[in-house]
């Protein structure tokens, strides 16, 4: 009954998520917040399939000096990303 509890015990504390924090992320570290399920390439292809798909995020995100080759998003293209796309 004891070792029940304490699984039980290491499964809510699993479950209790930090929240999000808008800040500078890799692609593929946001990509695989959003898709955690799903190999890292195909979480990858994933959001830049919602990012092409959604015209007003997609103009909103490279308007500013960030490219879409960059490695990273910036915190201004997380903001935008959370804004239309929600928190993972």
């Amino acid at each position: 009954m004891k070792a029940v509890k304490e699984e039980m015990k290491a499964v809510k504390e699993e479950m209790a998520e930090e929240p999000f924090v808008i800040r500078p992320y890799l692609k593929s570290e946001l990509a695989h917040l959003y898709n955690p399920y799903v190999p890292l390439v195909y979480a990858m292809r994933k959001m830049r399939e919602w990012i092409r798909n959604n015209k007003e995020l997609y103009d909103a995100m490279y308007s500013g000096g960030e490219g879409k080759n960059d490695h990273a998003y910036s915190a201004r293209q997380v903001r935008l990303i959370v804004k239309y796309l929600d928190e993972p």
